[in-house]
Order: structure tokens, then sequence, then C-alpha cells
């Protein structure tokens, strides 16, 4: 069954309360998304570390349940 994008976002909001969240469902099939995630989370870690931190918090269900995220992974600083 594929995650809603209200169940995206609520996981999201959980590990990131601090965050701007921004999603987009691309193909309109709940399968394939992207996440724009502003957070001082994010503050001195590389972006492969960020994205990281956003799988672990969605807890395995990118690839099964959510087939595909593109995310976008910002500091406050760096989104302006």
């Amino acid at each position: 069954m594929p995650m809603t994008q209200t169940a995206l976002e609520t996981q999201l909001r959980e590990a990131f309360p601090d965050a701007d969240i921004h999603i987009e469902d691309l193909a309109g099939d709940g399968d394939h998304y992207r996440a724009r995630i502003v957070s001082g989370a994010f503050n001195g870690l590389p972006r492969v570390r960020r994205h990281q931190l956003v799988y672990a918090a969605l807890k395995g269900k990118v690839g099964g349940e959510l087939h595909a995220l593109a995310l976008e992974t910002l500091t406050p600083d760096q989104a302006g």
C-alpha cells in the first residue's frame, strides 16, 4: 500500500519538529514524492548525512511503501 502524503509529512514532522517541510506528489500515485526540508538539524552536515537522517526518520519505508523520494535538505541559512 502506498504511503499517503499526509503520513509522509507526519513522520518527517515528528523527526524534524523545527522544520519547514514542503511535499509534492510527483506522479499523483502516492508513490513518488519530492520533499524540501529546511531544518537546523542539518547544520554542519554534508548532504549524504542529511539524507541518511531523513531515511532513518522514515523507518525503512523508502523502497517499500514509499517507492521514490527526491530530497532537498537545507539549513535555515541555505534556504535564506
